[in-house]
């Protein structure tokens, strides 16, 4: 309980420094990182050691994913690409239709991709969208936001469901199957939650890190590539990336040969992304060298990048520094005794996931934990473990905050300071979370 409350103080004291205090979001994440490892009783040194691994290995995660991906977003919008595709997409779904269709575009994309890989491509698509149909930036960024969170949750290949259902010997084609009810129904939430409530919280487009670029309505309809070849820079790296979760599935003819090795390079997120800059570069009408000067794209690219990059990585080391504390054994342990059926899979997940940050991290914790108790628990069938794997990530989704980086790509590159992220982002993970675990919850009083 002690560790609890650490972490309730440590969250506190983020919102109060830089909503209240207007203290830099880096600043606050490291000093709550610091101040919670030393009072959760680690020793310094280990303290200051699990702050360094903590913020390089995000960095050595997403580091290139997010100056690729920033390129990507502001030669979308140099080019008019952006608007390009936001046109056709509204001419294809109607602009009452907007919001759900971002939302859509993140559930679907985030299937094979990361969920920060995914924010950053489509985000420029989702600001370009929000100004073309006039419709609340916060509503399409939050739409985005969700339905990248439940597909990257419950749907595999995304490495989450897959690691869970391997631990929990669940049949994977039965959480696909089974995890298509919960999902739709979370997706659902997501919108109805986009369009109510986020949509009343004021947001400028023109703020944040991802307004790097310039006004696409400044470029004239014949100045703008076509709206398939403004696809390719986000539909190139996806494909890629999905041929890599395909040549990475458990298969002898793919583990081997030149093909399977040439499909895992070019398939690697950073390798994708490299190549959907290649893309990118092609879209203006007329390449010129000053697209990739320090003063041009590429350089405003990496100065706008450099800020997210260091904010995550701060996010990382606080996250870092609470799972070193043991707080997730400590509710876990706390929790595997009660007697909650379906719920205790969900509660497990979720309380991991808001103690340390990482959807994956928080699945895989789980579903260790859970797997040489089913039998004892009564969830010992095939629909039952596939039904504890889709509990498992309902959980993961629950709650997105200052400790897990997508947080601070989202806020950032929208411009939301971080009350207005717990409002948004935070609240409606909870929500969609909520929804998916009674939908699996209801599906296990009909199929078990």
């Amino acid at each position: 309980m002690g560790l609890v409350l650490l972490l309730v103080a440590a969250v506190a004291f983020i919102i109060v420094a830089t909503a209240w205090l207007r203290l830099h979001a880096f600043a606050a994440l490291l000093l709550a990182a610091l101040g919670f490892g030393l009072a959760a009783g680690l020793a310094p040194i280990q303290v200051i050691e699990s702050l360094k691994k903590g913020f390089g290995d995000t960095v050595g995660s997403i580091g290139f994913v997010i100056v690729a991906g920033t390129m990507i977003g502001i030669l979308l919008e140099e080019s008019g690409g952006a608007q390009a595709l936001a046109e056709r997409s509204l001419a294809l779904l109607g602009e009452r239709r907007a919001i759900p269709a971002v939302g859509l575009a993140g559930f679907i994309v985030s299937i094979p991709v990361f969920g920060d890989s995914c924010f950053l491509l489509l985000f420029p698509l989702a600001r370009a969208i929000a100004r073309r149909a006039g419709v609340a930036f916060a509503g399409c960024v939050i739409s985005l936001s969700l339905g990248l969170t439940i597909s990257h949750t419950l749907i595999p290949p995304t490495p989450g469901p897959i690691v869970g259902a391997q631990q929990l010997e669940a049949d994977l084609g039965l959480v696909i199957l089974l995890g298509i009810p919960p999902s739709l129904l979370a997706f659902l939430a997501a919108c109805i939650f986009a369009v109510l409530y986020a949509t009343r919280i004021p947001l400028d487009p023109g703020k944040g890190a991802g307004a790097a670029a310039a006004s696409p309505a400044a470029i004239p309809a014949a100045e703008r590539p076509a709206a398939a070849k403004a696809l390719l820079p986000i539909v190139v790296p996806i494909i890629l990336i999905v041929a890599k979760s395909i040549a990475d599935l458990p298969s002898k003819r793919l583990q081997e040969g030149n093909v399977a090795h040439l499909v895992r390079f070019i398939g690697d997120p950073v390798i994708a992304l490299l190549l959907g800059v290649g893309f990118a570069l092609w879209l203006p009408k007329r390449f010129h060298r000053g697209l990739i000067s320090p003063d041009g794209a590429f350089g405003r690219a990496v100065t706008t990048s450099g800020v997210i990059i260091l904010i995550t990585a701060a996010g990382g080391a606080f996250g870092r520094v609470l799972r070193d504390s043991g707080i997730a054994k400590t509710i876990g342990d706390a929790l595997s005794t009660a007697h909650l059926g379906m719920w205790l899979p969900f509660i497990l997940a979720a309380a991991i996931k808001t103690a340390q940050g990482s959807s994956t991290v928080a699945m895989i914790t789980v579903s260790s934990l859970l797997s040489p108790m089913l039998p004892s628990l009564g969830l010992d069938a095939p629909v039952a473990r596939a039904l504890v794997v889709l509990s498992v990530g309902s959980g993961a989704m629950v709650a997105s905050h200052a400790n897990d980086s997508i947080f601070w790509v989202i806020t950032q590159l929208a411009g939301m300071d971080v009350k207005t992220g717990y409002k948004l982002h935070t609240l409606g993970t909870a929500l969609i979370g909520t929804v998916s675990a009674a939908v699996v919850w209801i599906m296990s009083i009909v199929l078990v």
